[in-house]
């Protein structure tokens, strides 16, 4: 576990100011983000039926928290990792129109994640998704997207100086987009995580595109699921984040697959074993509407905007005793 703890730093002491802050992060942004983007609030499932094949996959290796029903014929359940998927089978039960879409608070478990600075075995996000025609399945599509959710951060971060006096506006006037292979042309010698930092550090803002795909060098920049996103169309909004001097993704977003770029890519990461799953059979099927969607960090963000040096300081959750004392002995208070 890599922990960086910036030199003199120390949480704030007023542990229920941060809280206050925390809410008034959150009311406000998703109120804004649902009126911008035209979307819904909904409720959302915690756990899924794991033959459902609704869970998300993340990168194919982290194995989901399970657990059997005994009343429920001793049905196998998955704790989900996010609801890529599930509100993709939820626009079209709640037969929502074209360019409208519902937001809803994700909570999962990750209990593969490594805890560290930005990463918790609890994960909280906005995760929406937003019915799109076929037309609308392209870049210039995507980018409008991104620029309206930068826009909304964009007027978060104004709205935070009005509350904090002291406090200087973090996010640039306008978000840089980058394909993951141009930011290896960029940084040939580097690895993903520096090329992302050496982007965030030279534009402040950066939405890099393409992810999921084998890059010139026969490596991906990263890891994506191959049954939401298109990877040709998807994306993560990555700001430079000052008080770890470091890069921080904010959300992960995408133009969802079809029929035909579902089976392109179960064929390109080899799990065509997918398309048993009725959620898959819906999609080869055309019975799914397209999409637009993504997750948007609650702490990630309520971290970013209150430069806080430790996810733990804005949720609750469950560190390793080794760095809860490390933690404490810099003067960091978590929650």
């Amino acid at each position: 576990m890599k922990l960086v703890i910036p030199e003199a730093y120390k949480s704030n002491e007023d542990l229920y100011r941060t809280q206050v802050l925390i809410k008034e992060i959150k009311d406000y942004f998703q109120i804004n983000l649902a009126n911008n983007l035209n979307l819904k609030r909904v409720s959302a499932p915690l756990f899924v039926s794991s033959k459902s094949g609704l869970n998300d996959n993340l990168n194919g290796v982290e194995k989901p928290v399970s657990f059997n029903l005994p009343e429920a014929d001793n049905e196998e359940m998955e704790i989900v990792h996010s609801l890529a998927k599930w509100k993709r089978y939820a626009l079209m039960e709640y037969k929502f129109k074209t360019h409208e879409g519902l937001y809803t608070d994700m909570n999962a478990i990750r209990a593969c994640e490594e805890p560290d600075n930005t990463h918790s075995f609890y994960v909280d996000q906005w995760d929406w998704e937003k019915i799109i025609n076929k037309e609308d399945r392209n870049e210039e599509y995507l980018k409008q997207t991104v620029e309206i959710i930068y826009r909304t951060m964009k007027s978060l971060d104004e709205y935070l100086c009005g509350l904090i006096p002291t406090r200087s506006k973090l996010l640039t006037d306008q978000i840089r987009f980058i394909t993951s292979q141009e930011l290896l042309d960029m940084y040939p010698d580097k690895d993903p995580k520096e090329r992302e930092i050496l982007a965030a550090k030279e534009f402040g803002s950066i939405f890099l595109l393409q992810i999921g795909s084998l890059l010139s060098n026969g490596e991906k920049h990263d890891g994506r699921a191959p049954d939401y996103d298109d990877w040709l169309l998807n994306g993560d909004i990555i700001v430079y984040n000052p008080v770890l001097d470091d890069a921080l993704e904010l959300s992960s977003m995408g133009i969802r697959v079809d029929s035909h770029r579902l089976n392109e890519q179960l064929k390109q990461s080899g799990n065509l074993d997918r398309l048993k799953y009725d959620y898959h059979r819906l999609l080869l099927d055309d019975k799914l509407p397209q999409t637009i969607g993504g997750g948007i960090g609650q702490s990630r963000l309520c971290m970013f905007f209150l430069q806080k040096a430790h996810i733990g300081e804005v949720q609750v959750s469950y560190w390793p005793d080794s760095q809860r004392r490390t933690l404490a002995n810099k003067g960091i208070q978590l929650l």
